[in-house]
């Protein structure tokens, strides 16, 4: 193993020791023996079962069948969740073939980022990861079940279910993916139409052609944004079957992957011997690996919000210090968009999971010595599924890279350190995604021009005010505020300007989005301007320098100046409309982006 690997495992295991142990002492004290319906009164159990079939009753009422919970995403709004339509009856057939049982316990909320973005909506993002974990936890909340299937992927619907079912970790519990639909146009053609929409050099019509072609089936979109770095740490981390993530949608091995997961997961029960719970898997070594996995392939910048939540929910505590540590000895090895010119599906073609995780375990990047879906150790990950027949097998995968300008290994790094830094100064701590950044662009030292939205930015793109040096300073967007929308609406206009040869960056406490481009951005900035953080007293003209190399985040003005400038006020009116009045005390519950931005951190503190 890599010394640094084992450096931060040990002090995150040391860090955590008491709170973890707090946690396996509350699962393992669930579990019990034997199935948790044998348990209940006969009231209770027979409300639990009497919309069952007679056979599924039948089975039910004998202890050695499973009953497994099914917790579905499944929405026709989000393309990548639309096959999900399909999946609860194909599971349930696949159970009741091996004498077993599948309920539909409970559906989640899942909205769609790219529907959102820009729109009041995009406000609610967080606040329905919150919201997902409590679903999941209502779902489970029966007592009725030996294990669980999650079925969801998009962006905060797997850390939300991830979430809520780690406070239910007595359970075996697997994730089970749908896969990316087929590639559209290029995601360069893509983003080239939407900068020249942004110069009016582009129509409408042309607009939305080009959007249609691109997000044009069901599916996960292709580009390496939030969803895809979801599927891609849930198998790195031993919670999918190996080299489920990137099958595409309504194909036979899409089909045999959603019955083996059913198999699988009554395989990790109590009474079928090889009894794996989720809070077992997760641990230090699994979410080290998911830091190193998010690294190597300049994944989402979300996850600096998402890992850390999750990691809490197991009682772990991770800190944006220790991913920080990970990624100066973790190299990059994918260049997939908007980090380079390749989709998801070439990423897969190219060696995809299981090149990938055998270079990071051969290099002693990832730990091998853990739990997982499929049983102890890592390097089962190291395998391909193909279907011989109608019979799921698995086989080693490739050697090499059949394309390194998309997937290479160790010996041959795009880049010898990770795709994310942590930027600190008199400004506060963020995050920068610098593995999409090209090196010339990652130091900016200009004046701020600031503003309290994006709709604020688009008007002066417009208007023809920022054809300068300047560095964007979007505040009053952190999670406390209003929700922590990301602010993808901006890219194309500061894209622009860059193209024209000005020098800019973005300072901001909202988020941007897992597509995240080439602007130099520093995101995340905590503590937000709401709560009086240095980003509230800037003022326009004021020179901010950020330095993605060295990880900086500077205003050039005095500790004295600063403190001494009188704080503005909040924007008003993005509590109401949408819906958002009723997040209102959600938002006041979300810690700081750096623990998560999350409603359940002092909720989970106070179990210590």
């Amino acid at each position: 193993m890599h010394p640094r690997i084992l450096e931060v495992t040990e002090r995150l295991i040391a860090r955590s020791r008491p709170t973890r142990e707090r946690y396996l002492q509350l699962i393992r004290g669930a579990a019990g023996d034997g199935p948790m319906r044998a348990r209940l009164q006969c009231a209770n159990f027979a409300h639990g079962v009497a919309g069952c079939g007679s056979d599924d009753k039948q089975a039910l009422r004998l202890t050695n069948a499973a009953n497994v919970a099914i917790v579905s995403a499944y929405n026709d709004l989000l393309s990548a969740h639309q096959p999900y339509e399909h999946y609860p009856e194909r599971i349930k057939q696949a159970l009741r073939e091996i004498g077993s049982v599948g309920q539909f316990a409970g559906g989640v909320p899942a909205m769609c980022d790219g529907v959102t973005q820009g729109e009041p909506g995009m406000e609610l993002g967080i606040a329905s990861r919150e919201v997902i974990a409590m679903s999941t936890a209502i779902a489970l909340s029966h007592n009725l079940f030996d294990a669980a299937l999650m079925l969801g992927i998009c962006d905060k619907i797997v850390p939300g279910l991830l979430m809520g079912a780690l406070r239910f970790g007595h359970l075996p519990i697997l994730f089970v993916p749908g896969g990316p639909m087929p590639s559209g146009i290029s995601n360069k053609e893509k983003a080239e139409v939407r900068q020249r929409y942004a110069e009016g050099k582009a129509s409408r019509e042309e607009l939305l052609e080009s959007e249609m072609k691109s997000y044009h089936s069901p599916g996960t979109c292709t580009f390496y944004g939030t969803a895809n770095t979801n599927q891609l740490l849930m198998e790195v981390m031993g919670l999918h079957l190996p080299g489920a993530s990137f099958v595409n949608p309504y194909t036979p091995l899409r089909d045999a992957l959603t019955d083996e997961a059913a198999r699988q997961v009554t395989r990790l029960t109590k009474a079928n011997g090889g009894f794996m719970p989720l809070g077992e898997i997760v641990d230090e070594k699994v979410l080290v690996n998911s830091v190193v996995a998010l690294h190597a392939t300049g994944g989402s910048t979300n996850h600096t919000l998402h890992i850390p939540a999750i990691a809490q929910a197991a009682g772990i505590q991770l800190t944006w210090q220790d991913m920080a540590d990970l990624s100066e000895v973790v190299p990059t090895l994918c260049h997939v968009y908007p980090n380079g010119k390749a989709d998801i599906n070439h990423f897969q073609a190219a060696g995809g999971m299981a090149f990938l995780i055998r270079q990071l375990l051969d290099a002693g990047l990832l730990h091998e010595d853990v739990n997982t879906i499929v049983g102890h150790g890592l390097r089962r990950y190291t395998q391909e599924p193909f279907l011989d027949g109608e019979r799921l097998v698995w086989r080693e995968g490739p050697l090499q890279s059949l394309d390194e300008t998309i997937l290479r290994p160790v010996a041959r790094p795009f880049s010898a350190e990770g795709g994310l830094r942590v930027m600190e100064g008199n400004l506060g701590r963020g995050v920068m995604k610098v593995s999409a950044v090209a090196t010339e662009h990652q130091v900016v030292e200009a004046p701020a021009r600031v503003f309290h939205d994006q709709q604020e930015l688009a008007d002066a793109f417009k208007a023809g005010e920022l054809e300068r040096d300047f560095v964007a300073v979007v505040r009053f967007q952190g999670p406390r505020c209003n929700g922590m929308p990301e602010l993808h609406k901006m890219t194309p206009f500061l894209g622009v300007l860059q193209d024209r040869g000005f020098k800019v960056a973005l300072v901001t406490d909202g988020r941007m989005s897992g597509a995240s481009g080439k602007i130099p951005a520093a995101i995340h900035v905590c503590p937000e301007a709401y709560d009086g953080g240095p980003l509230a007293r800037v003022r326009d003209g004021d020179i901010v320098r950020v330095d993605g190399r060295e990880g900086t985040l500077l205003v050039r003005v005095s500790a004295e100046e600063l403190a001494s400038r009188e704080l503005p006020a909040a924007p008003l009116g993005n509590d109401l409309g949408c819906g958002r009045e009723l997040f209102g005390f959600m938002r006041q519950a979300l810690s700081s982006a750096e623990k998560g931005a999350s409603a359940f951190t002092q909720e989970l503190e106070g179990c210590k």
